[in-house]
């Protein structure tokens, strides 16, 4: 599952960062790391960027970026 797939709200858990690129390990030192929860808060208008909300803070993510986490539902 990918993060683009969840609904307002909605919470999973990260399985995967994609990518062995430095926009993957940016994203890891975010704080987007295994096993952590992370609830989609809402999308831009247009789609992108996504609020994300995990370990206790906000985050803006690009939706591109945000196409290289894979989730499991909790």
């Amino acid at each position: 599952m990918n993060i683009t797939q969840l609904k307002r709200g909605q919470s999973a858990i990260i399985k995967q960062v994609h990518g062995a690129d430095a926009i993957a390990l940016r994203l890891q030192e975010l704080g987007l790391t295994l096993g952590t929860k992370v609830t989609l808060q809402c999308a831009a208008p247009l789609g992108d960027p996504l609020l994300l909300r995990l370990r206790g803070y906000s985050l803006a993510l690009r939706r591109e970026d945000a196409m290289l986490l894979f989730l499991k539902k909790k």
